[in-house]
């Protein structure tokens, strides 16, 4: 794991649902730490909580009680308003189905998030082309989703996460609508924005394989953190 400080902290976080009459405790009393530039996997049985814990990261949705901190940023206090546009300018997603629009080029679809941010066309040009590049898709740009490979598509979805230069990169699921080959290929471009461009990103799967790309795994059971591990720092 990195000495950097950390870039995510999880505080004393409980989160519960309330199915009719029923309350349903998902996170309880979590606490966890991501440091600046970490590779993280989130990983346990259906239910463990681990998306729940995903999405309060990413600004998707508040914890019952706790705090939950990116940077300097107090996010489980902030207005749907606020977390809106916070998530806008932070966070990179990935999906395990892409989530492309299937009428848009690759690089209309990689474009998308700056539509929302103050940029002139030529600086959005200049940020898609990046993109598009470190995923190596230059010469896939004009195609539509529906000509692409499921790997490719995938690549698509990295680069349309990356291109806003987000704080964080939270993939959900990201290789588990892929075959063996190709989710290969996306774990190790994952590991090469971690390596090579020092993004934190946090990813849940039930891969074991794609959990070794982590540094560390977070194992979650009943709302509960029940292991840690962390990989050696370099790998052959």
């Amino acid at each position: 794991m990195s000495d950097a400080e950390p870039i995510v902290r999880v505080v004393g976080v409980h989160k519960y649902f309330t199915r009719g009459a029923e309350r349903v405790d998902v996170l309880q009393d979590l606490t966890v730490d991501v440091a600046d530039g970490e590779f993280l996997a989130l990983m346990g049985p259906s239910g463990s909580g681990k998306t729940t814990l995903l999405n309060l990261i990413a600004g998707l949705d508040t914890p019952s009680a706790g705090e939950v901190w990116v940077g300097s940023e107090l996010i489980s206090q902030m207005s749907e308003t606020g977390l809106a546009r916070w998530r806008t300018r932070s966070v990179g997603f990935i999906f395990q189905f892409y989530h492309l629009l299937p009428v848009l080029s690759a690089y209309e679809n990689i474009e998308l998030p700056l539509l929302l941010l103050p940029l002139s066309a030529a600086d959005r040009k200049k940020q898609v082309m990046t993109a598009l590049e470190l995923v190596g898709l230059t010469d896939r740009m004009s195609h539509r989703p529906g000509q692409l490979s499921g790997g490719q598509q995938q690549r698509v979805g990295i680069a349309r996460a990356i291109v806003t230069d987000p704080t964080l990169i939270v993939a959900d699921e990201p290789t588990g609508d892929l075959d063996a080959k190709s989710a290969d290929e996306i774990l190790k471009l994952l590991d090469e924005l971690q390596r090579g461009l020092q993004k934190t990103i946090i990813m849940v799967t039930h891969d074991p394989h794609a959990a070794e790309r982590a540094q560390r795994t977070l194992h979650l059971e009943k709302g509960n953190l029940v292991e840690q591990t962390a990989r050696k720092l370099e790998r052959a």
